[in-house]
């Protein structure tokens, strides 16, 4: 059957293995703070449906508690380490506390998590990975590795850093951030051409841009704008000169599409 990817829009996903969905850092809002939603429809209430949900760092982008929220009772969410704590609103949705909460684990860079048919694995991220804008930096930054009937990668956000590869293991799909929801990247991050360099160094057979052209500041939208609609398709531009054996799939919100695994 093979894994079936859906992106929702900024860095959520559905990535559907062996009869197993998993959701990617949920968020199912119009605006967020200073942020709005300038392309692509709210999800529709289906997009909450999942056996589990893997949250990558504690950014208020990625780990939303009123989509959280959304989610059905009992449903497995995994965080990184520290995260209730840092997190109030999050201890709110405990099931140990809520009896119609989420089933909630904590884990960090190593840990592995049994789910179905399914393994995901906690790996590293290059990225602050704090409750901002004053949370102590006690939680990592995450990426995930799915492995069922494929390998998928989801890289939560994260920069560049040179044991990325080795870290990460040998993958089939790459769900890869190449920008971000302001005229400017901060440090950490990637943008189209560090995608592809980090796409040349794992060397999958498809990878799917995520993490861009969903929200951005509200009155900005004609600063910069390139930095909002063009990150997709550069990123397509840079993987054809830097990783060309790689299948590149640039969804639309909402589109799926179900990679070929490495050969």
């Amino acid at each position: 059957m093979g894994t079936v990817i859906t992106w929702w829009g900024h860095a959520t996903c559905t990535v559907e293995d062996s009869g197993v969905r998993l959701l990617t850092d949920p968020l199912f809002v119009r605006r967020l703070a200073h942020l709005r939603r300038r392309l692509g429809a709210v999800p529709a209430p289906e997009a909450a449906v999942a056996d589990a949900v893997l949250v990558s760092h504690l950014h208020s982008d990625h780990l939303h508690p009123r989509s959280l929220a959304k989610l059905a009772p009992g449903t497995r969410l995994l965080v990184p380490r520290g995260a209730e704590r840092a997190v109030p609103a999050l201890r709110r949705l405990d099931a140990r506390r809520n009896r119609a909460g989420l089933r909630i684990t904590e884990v960090g860079v190593g840990d592995e998590v049994e789910i179905g048919a399914l393994r995901v694995r906690a790996v590293p991220a290059r990225h602050d990975g704090r409750r901002l804008p004053v949370g102590p930096q006690r939680s990592p930054a995450l990426g995930y590795v799915i492995s069922g009937e494929s390998r998928t990668y989801f890289a939560g956000d994260t920069g560049l850093f040179d044991t990325m590869a080795d870290t990460v293991g040998p993958v089939d799909v790459a769900l890869l951030p190449v920008g971000g929801w302001g005229p400017h990247l901060g440090p950490d991050h990637l943008d189209a051409a560090r995608a592809a360099q980090a796409l040349a160094d794992l060397s999958p057979a498809a990878a799917v841009p995520v993490h861009y052209g969903t929200y951005w500041p509200i009155g900005l939208d004609a600063v910069r704008p390139h930095e909002f609609f063009s990150p997709g398709e550069d990123f397509v531009r840079h993987a054809a000169l830097l990783a060309p054996k790689v299948t590149v799939h640039l969804l639309r919100h909402g589109e799926s599409v179900r990679p070929e695994a490495r050969r």
